[in-house]
C-alpha cells in the first residue's frame, strides 16, 4: 500500500478507492504501521505546535497558550488515544457484522475504520492555527460520508437492505466511543491545571 496515492484516492475518489481497498489484502499490523501511525501524527504534531507555540485568543483573557510541555503531553495523549480508538472501532465493526447479515473479517473491518478517518487526520494539519479547528470538523463530516461509502461498497459483504442500519449503529457507537475518549482526555488535563496567559 502506497501512502500518498491511498490518501488521494480516499479523499478525492472515495467510491473508486473503496473498490480497490476491497480487492487489496492488508494485514492489521501493516495498516497501522504504514498508515495509521503516520497519519495520526499529523494532527498530533499540529496540536502541539498550535497549543504550545502559537496559542489562541480567549475573550476577556487575551492570548493564551498551553506551553510546550503541556502541549507535548496533550499531543502524545491524542496520538495514543486516537490510534487506540480507531483500533477499537475496527473491532466493534467486526463484532457487529453478524447482526447485519455481514461476514466477519477483522482486516476488512479495520480498513473501514481506518480509511474513513483519513479526511480528518489530513485536515488535522490545520490544528496549527487553532482558529481553523472548524475546518477539521468539516473534514470529519466528509469522513462520515467516506465511511458510508465504505459500507456501501460491501467491504463487509453486507446485504444492501442492511447497509444503512449497520452504518447508523456504527456511527452511534463511534460517537459514544469518541465522547468517552475526549472526556477522559479533558479530565486529565483539567486536573493538571489551566492554560497560562502569554
Amino acid at each position: 500500500m502506497e501512502l500518498i496515492p491511498r490518501i488521494q484516492g480516499i479523499i478525492l475518489k472515495p467510491k473508486e478507492e473503496w473498490g480497490k481497498i476491497k480487492q487489496q489484502p492488508s494485514s492489521v499490523s501493516d495498516l497501522f504501521m504504514k498508515y495509521v501511525l503516520i497519519l495520526v501524527a499529523v494532527p498530533a504534531i499540529a496540536q502541539i505546535i498550535g497549543r504550545g507555540l502559537i496559542g489562541y485568543s480567549v475573550p476577556f483573557v487575551g492570548w493564551v497558550r498551553a506551553g510546550i510541555g503541556r502541549a507535548l503531553l496533550q499531543g502524545i495523549f491524542y496520538y495514543v488515544l486516537t490510534a487506540a480508538s480507531v483500533y477499537l472501532l475496527g473491532i466493534i465493526i467486526n463484532a457487529l457484522a453478524p447482526s447485519f447479515g455481514s461476514k466477519q473479517n477483522q482486516e476488512k473491518a479495520m480498513n473501514l475504520a481506518v480509511f474513513s478517518m483519513t479526511p480528518a487526520w489530513v485536515a488535522g494539519i490545520l490544528y496549527i492555527i487553532p482558529q481553523l479547528h472548524v475546518l477539521v470538523i468539516l473534514a470529519s463530516l466528509y469522513g462520515i460520508y467516506v465511511f458510508y461509502l465504505g459500507f456501501s461498497s460491501s467491504i463487509m459483504e453486507t446485504p444492501k437492505e442492511k447497509v444503512v442500519g449497520y452504518f447508523i449503529v456504527t456511527i452511534i457507537v463511534s460517537i459514544v466511543l469518541y465522547a468517552i475518549i475526549w472526556t477522559v482526555l479533558g479530565a486529565v488535563f483539567a486536573v493538571s491545571g489551566g492554560l497560562g496567559a502569554i
